[in-house]
């Protein structure tokens, strides 16, 4: 039998902090609208939660499925299923746990933010959560995982930023404005920026087991300036988000955060060796936290 500190390790909570400063961000952007629930507020932090360690658990599955942690290049923590430390059955049972989990808080919600809506939002709220659930599975796991083919950045970018920002929004507010629109592209280019640096890292050890990601394709040092994009991209989202929707100087402060993101960029262009930038995933994604939390304090402060 697996031990506890195995699958603690096969969740890899340290990535919980991205998934959490998405579903914060829409819930702080509704509050400053006046429509707010706090179960509602619960329930989005819990699901993006679950999808996310749906999707490490999937993730560790599905490298050793496809030989991806056999070359003895891989860089970060070592994956529980291929050093033996959970069987591939015992992984897939965590999984169908967490897609069980996943679909109950899903209902939930659903049921408690739009059972007074409209049937087709019900409808569509239905599609994008068993979407999100496909996607945090297909990214390695099962037969052509889109991580595989670079096109990992694309569906972080779709859930883990636009869905995750803009959906928590509605299920507060019932409406469908451009108010959440500028954040979501921001924390979804920078969720981008987390997987980007995981790619940097194992770019060697994905290169030899056939595994295509951006890095893959375009070298470290375009990465690099693929990175230095994604970072300032977020900044420009967030400061035209300020622009039109913010009226004190005081609310404005959050945008200090980004100071830690020009840090991280600077010394990241200055690392030679791409197994260096571990603790940068932590840092990045911290950061995304920090500044999740930052943002949806200031715009508050009215």
């Amino acid at each position: 039998m697996a031990s506890f500190n195995s699958w603690i390790s096969a969740l890899r909570p340290r990535t919980l902090f991205l998934a959490v400063a998405t579903a914060l961000c829409g819930s702080g952007i509704a509050y400053s609208t006046g429509k707010y629930s706090i179960l509602v507020f619960i329930l989005t932090i819990l699901i993006a939660t679950i999808l996310q360690l749906l999707s490490n658990m999937a993730n560790d599955l599905g490298d050793f499925q496809h030989g991806t942690d056999i070359t003895g290049e891989r860089v970060g923590p070592q994956r529980t299923v291929q050093s033996g430390a959970i069987t591939p059955s015992q992984m897939k049972k965590g999984i169908l746990i967490a897609i069980g989990a996943a679909a109950i808080v899903g209902a939930l919600l659903i049921y408690v933010a739009l059972q007074f809506m409209e049937l087709k939002y019900i409808l569509l709220f239905l599609v994008l959560g068993a979407a999100s659930i496909v996607a945090a599975i297909k990214y390695t796991a099962g037969k052509n995982p889109y991580g595989y083919k670079g096109l990992g950045d694309i569906f972080s970018f779709t859930f883990f930023g636009l869905v995750s920002v803009v959906g928590t929004y509605f299920l507060h507010t019932h409406t469908i404005d451009f108010q959440p629109w500028l954040p979501a592209i921001g924390l979804g280019l920078l969720t981008i920026a987390v997987l980007n640096l995981n790619n940097m890292r194992d770019l060697d050890n994905d290169k030899k087991s056939g595994k295509i990601t951006i890095p893959v394709r375009i070298g470290l040092k375009n990465a690099k300036r693929y990175h230095a994009f994604l970072t300032l991209g977020a900044l420009v989202c967030f400061v035209i988000y300020s622009v039109i929707y913010t009226e004190a100087w005081y609310q404005y402060l959050y945008l200090l955060c980004f100071l830690i993101f020009i840090k991280l960029l600077i010394n990241i262009f200055k690392i030679k060796e791409n197994k260096l930038l571990d603790p940068y995933l932590k840092y990045t994604s911290m950061g995304t936290f920090i500044l999740s939390v930052c943002f949806c304090i200031c715009i508050n402060l009215a």
